[in-house]
């Protein structure tokens, strides 16, 4: 029951930050510092909500000591699979209800043409992500951060090293609570 209503503070809480999201000059010039110009018009591609919720992966994990240049670069792009998706606000409302109630069906809702078209962006952006990150030139560990950072998808095999799999962790972790 705790959990439950600790899921329902922090889906209010990004609800409304994602109404409000915006970036000021200290947040571009960590982007300008940490991405390429073709990373930073991936990176503009996306919502100013997945912008903000970024840069909050960013900076938890610099908080946190977590320094490494491929989890900071995940960190910022791990959402562009998400850019020129269409995803509206009453999509993130429809996922957040139907991960809630029936996670089965976006699976089934993702789709690429037509009106499920957000759904599928949405399901598939680490996959859509990673590739993009790819054709940007990213590192091949940046490229696996983003590919796996939402372990909700059936993926290729990796072995990671240690220290690879604790990013991947941090990330995942981060990610989860901003």
């Amino acid at each position: 029951m705790f959990r439950l209503i600790k899921q329902a503070l922090y889906r209010a809480r990004q609800f409304f930050q994602a109404l409000s999201a915006n970036l000021d000059e200290e947040d571009w010039q960590v982007l300008r510092e940490n991405l390429n110009p073709e990373e930073l018009a991936a990176f503009g591609r996306i919502s100013a909500a997945d912008q903000r919720h970024s840069l909050e992966v960013y900076y938890t994990l610099v908080r946190e000591g977590k320094t490494h240049p491929d989890l900071l670069k995940a960190a910022l792009l791990h959402d562009i699979g998400k850019g020129g998706g269409d995803i509206h606000l009453w999509h993130r409302v429809a996922i957040v209800l139907i991960r809630a109630f029936f996670p089965i069906a976006l699976k089934w809702l993702a789709v690429p043409d037509g009106w499920r078209r957000p759904f599928y962006i949405h399901y598939y952006h680490p996959i859509l992500g990673a590739e993009m990150a790819k054709r940007l030139g990213c590192s091949p560990l940046t490229v696996e951060l983003i590919l796996r950072h939402q372990p909700t998808l059936e993926l290729p095999p990796w072995d990671p090293t240690p220290e690879q799999l604790e990013l991947l962790k941090a990330l995942q972790e981060v990610d989860g609570t901003k």
